[in-house]
């Protein structure tokens, strides 16, 4: 039987994230939480049923959450969002697309989701509430902390640290073992030698 997915944030990456969630066929996703004007409209056939407000309505009914909005300039208002969650006592589901390669030696944390063709090798980390988007690269011991956005086509190199928060841009490339700043913002198609 799969587990009940409450989905919080109703735009284009949210539909990228339902796709990956159908192919992992782990969750039914029971709907989505989103701003007041949209309630009622649809996302790729689930419905937006009401706003951030009614999380504590669902937690009683062992719902789990997964924040699908994404992050480009800050993390704030993911980390605002799971830290909601978290004093809420709400169960974060952690997604990884089928089509994704995770390490058995590496981790991938809770509220965290790895998109399609991505891959984590061996002794790397990822934190919570973190997005791997489609096709990145975390390489072997790279580290990518919490509430941050490795994305689309993205390489980060063996021993790379991306502090809390950042931002790692589509086809952006790191330097091994350099590490960004907290809440850090890489530019696409940039090579990343360290701060």
């Amino acid at each position: 039987m799969k587990e009940k997915l409450v989905l919080l944030g109703g735009g284009g990456h949210c539909r990228s994230c339902i796709d990956v969630i159908e192919k992992q066929q782990r969750y039914e996703v029971v709907g989505i939480l989103d701003k007041a004007d949209t309630v009622g409209l649809e996302v790729v056939g689930y419905r937006i049923l009401g706003t951030d407000e009614d999380i504590p309505m669902y937690i009683p009914q062992g719902c789990a959450f997964l924040i699908t909005f994404g992050q480009v300039k800050s993390s704030l208002a993911r980390e605002t969002l799971f830290t909601v969650l978290k004093d809420h006592g709400a169960i974060l589901a952690t997604v990884i697309s089928p089509r994704a390669y995770v390490s058995k030696h590496a981790s991938v944390g809770m509220g965290s989701i790895v998109m399609h063709d991505a891959l984590i090798n061996s002794g790397a980390r990822v934190g919570k509430n973190c997005i791997v988007n489609t096709k990145a690269l975390v390489e072997h011991d790279a580290v990518v902390e919490d509430h941050s956005h490795v994305s689309t086509a993205a390489v980060v190199n063996g021993g790379t640290i991306v502090r809390r928060g950042s931002f790692f841009g589509s086809n952006a490339v790191s330097k091994e073992y350099v590490e960004t700043s907290p809440q850090d913002f890489i530019k696409m198609g940039s090579a990343f030698r360290g701060r």
